[in-house]
Parts: structure tokens; C-alpha cells; sequence
């Protein structure tokens, strides 16, 4: 799964408008235009890559739009007084790890509430391994999230939220 699937899969199961999307790619620090964003939720083959009617999403542009959903949900957090810049997350880190944790924070998630996503997608697994899928890269428990959990995820978000 690419940026655009994930961002179109999101977009369904959390039934975001278009309007909507150019906020948050704003609240992000990307701007775009509502074409743009039609743009970017066209789902997209290896051959059409090249075609001007896609804008591909890249890791930057999904991680903006992950923290401006965290932004457009929860609203803006100002740092503390003493406490450090937030430094930019490596990009290193799956998306899919990504997914889960902005999702995470911007839904006010605990982690019973993302094992019953899952579960209602069909897929069963334990707390452990929810944690290791969350924590920081470079971590010895890191383990990196695949294809088949982002997805079920986002099934299950669709599930729980258009049900």
C-alpha cells in the first residue's frame, strides 16, 4: 500500500471531506488546493506514476497530513515553557508504524480501543505486539507494521466509525 491508498482508506472510513483534507494538509504545513486533493486520492497504478492527473504522496506530505490531523482533531499544543523543540520524526519509520500512532493520538485511542479495531477486521493480537508496532525505531521491540494490519486497521476504523 502506497501514501495515496492509506490517505484514500482513511478518508473513507473517517468520512473526511474534501474541504476538510485541504485543512488538514494546511494545519500540516502543506498547502493544497481541493483539485489537489482529488489528485492525491486517485488511486494510482505502477504505469500511471508519471501521469499528470496523480499527485503522488510522498512521506513528507503523509506525515504533515498525519500531524495535521492530530492538529484538525485535538487542536494545537503549545510547548511548555523549558521543554525542547520537537525534533522531525525520522523518516526511516514505515508509514504504516506512522499510521497507527498518529491515528493513535489524533482518535484518543488506548490500546484496547485499537485491539477491537483490529478485531473487528478480523485480526486478533495481543497487547505485546500492538506495543512493538507503536514504539520508536532503533528500539529493540520495534516491530515493523506490514501491509495486512494497516489495513485492517483502517477496516476496522470504517467499521467502527460508518458502521
Amino acid at each position: 500500500m502506497n501514501n495515496n491508498d492509506i490517505l484514500i482508506r482513511l478518508r473513507y472510513a473517517l468520512d473526511i471531506k474534501n474541504v476538510d483534507m485541504v485543512e488538514i494538509f494546511k494545519l500540516g504545513g502543506v498547502e493544497v488546493t481541493k483539485d489537489e486533493v482529488l489528485k492525491i486520492l486517485t488511486k494510482i497504478n505502477e504505469e500511471e506514476e508519471d501521469n499528470e492527473d496523480v499527485i503522488i504522496c510522498d512521506d513528507q506530505m503523509f506525515d504533515a497530513f498525519l500531524n495535521g490531523f492530530i492538529i484538525f482533531k485535538r487542536g494545537k499544543q503549545e510547548p511548555k515553557p523549558g521543554q525542547p523543540e520537537r525534533q522531525a520524526p525520522s523518516l526511516k519509520e514505515s508509514s504504516n508504524n506512522l499510521l497507527l500512532k498518529k491515528l493513535k493520538i489524533a482518535l484518543s485511542l488506548t490500546s484496547e480501543d485499537m485491539l477491537q479495531i483490529l478485531e473487528d477486521a478480523g485480526v486478533r493480537i495481543t497487547k505485546g505486539e500492538l506495543s512493538a508496532l507503536l514504539r520508536k525505531v532503533g528500539h529493540k521491540n520495534y516491530k515493523f507494521c506490514g501491509d495486512r494490519y494497516a489495513r485492517n486497521f483502517l477496516k476496522g476504523l470504517a467499521i467502527r466509525y460508518r458502521g
